[in-house]
C-alpha cells in the first residue's frame, strides 16, 4: 500500500465511521482496522491526531455533498425540482444505513461544536457551502439575495432534521416528505 493509498483509506474509513458513530464513538484503532492501513500511517498522515482527521473528513464530506447538490440543481431549471432531486437521491441511502455515504455533518457538529472550535468551524463552513449552493440557484430563478439565503437555511435545517429522523427510523420517508413540501416552501 502506497503512502497516498493508506492516507485515502484512513480518511475514507474515518469519514464513514464518524458519520455512523460520531466523533466520540469512533476510535483510532477502529479506523486503522477498518482502513487496513499500517498503524503508524495514521499519525504520519494526520500528525495532529483524531481532530485533524475529523476536520479533513468534514472537508471531504463538504465537497462531496456540494457536488451532489450542484449536480441535482444543474439538472433542473426549476429550483424546487432540483432540490427534490437531491433529496430523493439522498433518501435512497436509508434502506441500509450501514452503507451510508455522503451524509451531511450533523452528528459531528452536534457532538463537537462546544468542545472543538476547529471542528465547529469546519462543520459551519460545510453548512454555509451547501446553503450557498441552494441560495445561488434560488437567486438565478428570481429570489432576492436575502430571501434566497433565508430559504436556503431553512432547507438545510430541514435536510439535517430529515437525516436524523431517517437514520433513527431506518426509513427514507422523512426526507421524501421534505422533498414533497419543497414546492410549497418556494412559492413566492
Amino acid at each position: 500500500m502506497s503512502h497516498g493509498d493508506s492516507r485515502k483509506k484512513i480518511l475514507s474509513a474515518a469519514t464513514r465511521l464518524f458519520q455512523l458513530q460520531g466523533y466520540y464513538g469512533t476510535g483510532l484503532n477502529q479506523i486503522i482496522k477498518e482502513s487496513g492501513a499500517p498503524k503508524g500511517s495514521l499519525y504520519y498522515h494526520f500528525p495532529e491526531g483524531k481532530e485533524q482527521l475529523a476536520i479533513e473528513a468534514v472537508n471531504q464530506m463538504n465537497e462531496y455533498v456540494r457536488l451532489k447538490i450542484t449536480e441535482s440543481l444543474e439538472k433542473c431549471s426549476d429550483p424546487a425540482e432540483g432540490i427534490q432531486s437531491f433529496l430523493k437521491e439522498l433518501s435512497c441511502q436509508f434502506t441500509c444505513p450501514e452503507n451510508i455515504e455522503g451524509l451531511p455533518v450533523g452528528l459531528l457538529a452536534a457532538e463537537t461544536s462546544l468542545k472543538s472550535e476547529f471542528l465547529r468551524h469546519a462543520c459551519d463552513q460545510a453548512y454555509e457551502t451547501w446553503e450557498n449552493a441552494f441560495a445561488e440557484k434560488l437567486q438565478q430563478s428570481g429570489f432576492c439575495e436575502n430571501k434566497a439565503k433565508e430559504i436556503s437555511t431553512v432547507i438545510n435545517s430541514m435536510i439535517e432534521g430529515g437525516i436524523i429522523l431517517s437514520i433513527t427510523r431506518k426509513d427514507s420517508k422523512p426526507l421524501l416528505h421534505i422533498a414533497n413540501l419543497i414546492p410549497k416552501l418556494l412559492k413566492t
